[in-house]
């Protein structure tokens, strides 16, 4: 027997195997994105009577639209803190020696680990010591300080994969170590803050576990979902997981685009640096 024929059963196996997986990811998601539409509600299979009503309720209704309002502003100042930290955290491990910089990178490391559960408890009882009132303000800081090592690992690996003789080129150019951060360092590291970034933002928008310890007044959307599917499965509750999904899917889109034209980017920009060298010599 040949050894194409060897491989064929197994390759047929690989095949179903990984069909399987993804049927067991995306099978359930495709099933309320199809309830979504249905004229009966979450009931019946399979579904029919077709329908926009679900989405035309939803976009009526103001306490849902003002919990994904509170989440988009908690999304977007917990990045930006979270940027603030990481990105300064990820450059001292990368090139700063200090004493106690294995414990530094543990301990940046460690919002990874801990459950949210921890994290928001902690805060919780920080934030009672110190008689800060529970809001909006709070969630931000609960996520921006579980989302630091998130930004921090990002950037870091970035700096792993980045060529330090583009920053040389520019010292040597007459270039201060402040001009060639902005103008060689950061523009290298765009690709890795642009992931970290809408990595973080999606992680704050869909957080739970340190937003209920955290919560106010204020719903943030997490919650408000978490709140209505304590009454049952709604179609409305479909309707709105839907418009995450695709938004979900658009983000990856863009930063797989993005990737994809940065590499490429890197590509000619390391043939030019190889050139320039070359003719030096």
């Amino acid at each position: 027997m040949s050894e194409g024929a060897t491989n064929l059963p197994r390759s047929r196996w690989l095949l179903v195997h990984a069909g399987a997986v993804f049927a067991f990811l995306y099978l359930p998601i495709a099933v309320l994105i199809l309830y979504s539409f249905n004229g009966q509600g979450v009931g019946g299979f399979p579904p029919r009577n077709l329908t926009l009503d679900w989405y035309r309720i939803l976009f009526a209704d103001e306490p849902i639209w003002d919990a994904v309002l509170n989440s988009l502003q908690v999304a977007f100042a917990a990045m930006v803190i979270a940027l603030a930290l990481g990105v300064p955290a990820a450059l001292a491990l990368d090139r700063a020696q200090f004493p106690g910089k294995a414990l530094f990178r543990r301990l940046v490391l460690l919002p990874l680990i801990l459950p949210g559960i921890i994290t928001g408890l902690s805060l919780l009882m920080l934030f009672n010591v110190t008689g800060t009132k529970l809001s909006l303000m709070t969630i931000v800081l609960g996520h921006g300080t579980a989302l630091i090592s998130v930004a921090t690992t990002e950037v870091f690996a970035g700096l792993q994969k980045l060529d330090r003789r583009q920053e040389e080129a520019s010292l040597d150019l007459g270039a201060t170590y402040w001009q060639t951060f902005w103008r060689i360092t950061v523009p290298n590291l765009k690709l890795s803050i642009i992931g970290a970034a809408l990595l973080i933002f999606t992680l704050s928008m869909d957080e739970i576990a340190v937003s209920f310890f955290l919560i106010g007044r204020d719903n943030t959307l997490p919650l408000e979902i978490w709140g209505r599917l304590r009454r049952g499965i709604t179609p409305e509750i479909n309707a709105v997981s839907t418009i995450i999904f695709v938004f979900s899917l658009v983000t990856i889109v863009f930063w797989y685009r993005l990737r994809v034209r940065s590499e490429g980017g890197a590509d000619v920009g390391m043939e030019l640096l190889e050139t320039s060298e070359g003719s030096a010599k």
